[in-house]
């Protein structure tokens, strides 16, 4: 019985280890190519990144994860010689900063609310919010396009803040967590004269940080990567995130999007293992407390 235990084991380790080697070697590979000049990259790539329309071109593909030099010029040209890159990373960070903090701050409110408000009206309400986190961001596109028309929003960042902030999903993951502190500790609270909001401050929130900070960490990097809302709701090229701003690099310049493309994930790599902990236990195992 040992023997198949630890058989069973080290066959779930290699798949697994299968599986994260699978996950990683298209960032890996995004990342060290940043390294390459771009003539290593077309002699790699082959047909793949050529332009050339006349001579030999290779038609072999050769996955090379170690430079034969290091080069910084992409980098170089991407954040020193061409603003332009750098003018876009800031939008996504004007754009994302704003829906993520307000996002979180009125889901906590709202599902305080869910949670502290008994009845059919209620259950109603949170229903429709269900019905709403189920459907793609694209079937909305339309409706969120006219009401920001009808606001006066159109090819502003607001356009994009408003949508996001009120988004449900954040209301629908913190409200079945909320439901998981213990009605006596809010019952003791009122004992001691605590109002609501002394409740919520000081005693849902505190068990709701891990919460917290997994759904900032998922609504940072959904909204990090967003490409339709800007292209349908901002016809400004020059308020366009970075997200948008590099499917448009030419075909000659696939050094500086492996480039730029590493510097955009730098803030979600960031994020994701500064935040590991708190994004496992806040999804896994949807709180430590259960009432």
């Amino acid at each position: 019985m040992k023997k198949k235990h630890y058989f069973g084991r080290g066959a779930m380790f290699v798949l697994c280890a299968v599986f994260a080697i699978m996950f990683l070697m298209p960032t890996v590979l995004t990342i060290t190519n940043s390294f390459m000049s771009e003539s290593e990259i077309k002699s790699n790539y082959g047909m793949i990144f050529s332009t050339t329309e006349g001579g030999y071109v290779s038609k072999t593909v050769n996955l090379k994860f170690i430079p034969d030099k290091v080069s910084f010029s992409q980098y170089i040209t991407g954040l020193i010689r061409s603003p332009d890159y750098l003018v876009k990373f800031w939008n996504s960070v004007f754009l994302v900063l704003p829906i993520v903090v307000f996002q979180v701050a009125i889901a906590a409110v709202t599902a305080y609310g869910f949670t502290r408000w008994r009845g059919k009206v209620r259950s109603l309400i949170f229903f429709f919010y269900v019905i709403l986190m189920l459907m793609p961001y694209q079937v909305t596109l339309v409706p969120n396009y006219l009401v920001s028309e009808w606001l006066g929003v159109i090819n502003t960042r607001w356009s994009i803040v408003l949508p996001g902030i009120f988004a449900p999903f954040s209301v629908f993951l913190l409200t079945k967590f909320m439901r998981r502190v213990p009605y006596a500790l809010i019952e003791a609270a009122k004992i001691d004269g605590a109002g609501e909001w002394q409740i919520f401050t000081r005693i849902c929130l505190p068990q709701c940080r891990s919460a917290l900070f997994s759904i900032a960490i998922l609504v940072f990097i959904d909204y990090w990567n967003m490409v339709e809302q800007p292209l349908v709701l901002l016809n400004d090229a020059n308020m366009q995130p970075l997200s948008v701003f590099l499917s448009n690099i030419n075909e000659g310049e696939i050094g500086l999007a492996f480039a730029m493309a590493t510097v955009y994930m730098f803030p979600s790599l960031l994020i994701f293992l500064r935040g590991e902990m708190y994004l496992v236990e806040g999804i896994a195992h949807s709180g430590s407390i259960k009432g």
